[in-house]
């Protein structure tokens, strides 16, 4: 009997060190927004005022340099809820996976909400505003155990213990794809925020058209969508601060990719890759700004740092916030198949310059894909280029073949206009990155240097039939016409 008393003190003594130590813990919050790229005050967008992310600056450090390793939904977020790049694991292929033929993990590798989960941590992923039972976006191209999450909100979780959150917003998406759309969220952002954004204050970048009415207007409407995502931070940090729990909170902003324009999502050019990233919470220094170059995997492994749990040897992001981390040199993004769109682009981004490669440059930039030529944007731009009035820079975007390798000096040509590859006083830069480039893919597994499997391909394009059949009925020769000149150019060798 006193063993087992013994035992039951141990036991008891052991349950209220966790308790303590679990308590003592910081809590975790990651706001991830769809498809926008860093247009906010802080990061000098001045048609606008986002006075939340601002704040958020001010209370934190914000990184001027930080890329996604993939510029599309999907691959992205199975990279960065593994800390992995999506090339390494096989998850490249955006929306892969999803029919009869499946993608697994390397055994034994756990999802970041596991590994929180596994240390103590309540873990949940929603939207906002959170819905009841409504769980936020995954999107994963993986198999994987929905019960990483305990739920869909973090209110339920034990006293005092820590917890782990995924805030899922729409982001740019909020903005729609048409006109009728623009103007629902131009009423969306009089109602919450008092205006909208006037398409007579807008400034489109060079590579885009400013006299077209359908873009300016597009962009107004993605601007508001910023200020509305802006709002809805402001919204999470209020609620955080209420339940008295903001002093103890990491709280991080980052986007899953750049907007979905002409030669933003997919791609990458700046527009694609680049996105803000501004972290505030416990140990954070106020008002801080680093200007190193790291990658939206990052945030698993300085998240796991964070609540003192340790990072699986085999991850491939870093914590950037260690006192000992070595600031990158380059950083690396890839695209591959989008839908039913066939692609192969890498391409490494060092302080000064980038480079890209067209694995398949025989094909254009604007190859068909239901999901954007339906934009209007997009429509609206092959208008113009069929009634020629783009500028040579914007009929770029419509040429049938592309460069194999593209080369920019991003701080003498920070739009991306002027390829330097073929000029001899940049040869030593592009043999240099063309290296990096060719040993990044070898050292990190990139499953992409291989097509894939067309078993695979026809797997998920069947679920995409499905999909397309159920809510686009009237789009479906065209999806089918896209695959169907998917394999013609494969079977061409192109």
């Amino acid at each position: 009997m006193p063993r087992i008393l013994l035992r039951l003190a141990l036991l008891s003594f052991a349950i209220s060190a966790w308790s303590h130590a679990a308590a003592s813990r910081p809590n975790i919050v990651w706001i991830i927004a769809d498809d926008m790229s860093a247009h906010f005050g802080a990061y000098g967008e001045s048609t606008i005022e986002t006075p939340h992310l601002d704040a958020m600056v001010e209370r934190g450090v914000k990184f001027t340099r930080a890329f996604v390793t993939a510029p599309v939904c999907s691959t992205n977020r199975s990279a960065f809820i593994t800390g992995m790049y999506q090339t390494s694991i096989g998850a490249h292929h955006h929306r892969s996976g999803r029919g009869p033929e499946k993608i697994h993990l390397p055994a034994g590798m756990k999802l970041v909400p596991k590994l929180f989960q596994d240390a103590g941590y309540y873990t949940s992923i929603s939207g906002w505003p959170v819905v009841p039972g409504r769980k936020g976006k995954t999107d994963y191209n993986f198999e994987w155990d929905q019960s990483i999450y305990d739920a869909v909100d973090w209110s339920s979780r034990a006293d005092g213990q820590p917890f782990f959150a995924q805030i899922q917003t729409q982001g740019g998406k909020l903005r729609g794809s048409s006109s009728d759309q623009y103007a629902k969220i131009a009423q969306r952002a009089d109602e919450t925020l008092g205006s909208h954004t006037s398409v007579d204050d807008v400034t489109l970048p060079p590579y885009y058209s400013n006299d077209n009415a359908v873009l300016r207007q597009d962009w107004a409407a993605y601007l508001d969508s910023v200020r509305l995502t802006d709002h809805m931070i402001g919204q999470v940090l209020a609620r955080l601060e209420a339940e008295g729990e903001l002093d103890n909170t990491l709280v991080i902003f980052m986007t899953d990719h750049g907007i979905s324009h002409a030669r933003g999502k997919q791609f990458l050019y700046e527009e694609g890759i680049h996105v803000p990233l501004v972290i505030q919470g416990p140990g954070i220094a106020a008002g801080s700004v680093r200007e190193d170059l790291v990658e939206h995997i990052d945030i698993a492994a300085l998240s796991l740092a964070a609540a003192s749990i340790t990072i699986p040897d085999t991850m491939q992001a870093q914590d950037i916030l260690a006192a000992n981390y070595s600031a990158r040199d380059a950083v690396f993004s890839a695209r591959d198949r989008c839908d039913e769109t066939v692609d192969h682009l890498r391409a490494v981004r060092s302080e000064q310059f980038k480079y890209i490669r067209n694995y398949l440059s025989e094909r254009p930039h604007l190859m068909p894909n239901l999901y954007k030529d339906k934009k209007a944007i997009i429509i609206a731009l092959r208008a113009a280029h069929a009634a020629g009035t783009l500028t040579p820079v914007q009929a770029q975007l419509f040429a049938p073949t592309r460069a194999p390798e593209e080369l920019y000096d991003l701080a003498n040509d920070p739009f991306e206009l002027v390829n330097l590859a073929a000029k001899p006083e940049f040869a030593a830069v592009l043999q240099k990155m063309r290296g990096q480039l060719k040993t990044w893919e070898v050292e990190s597994g990139d499953q992409g240097r291989w097509p894939e499997p067309a078993a695979m391909y026809d797997s998920d394009m069947a679920v995409q039939i499905k999909t397309v059949k159920s809510r686009q009925p009237e789009q479906l020769e065209v999806f089918l016409a896209n695959v169907a000149q998917m394999k013609k150019w494969a079977a061409e060798g192109n």
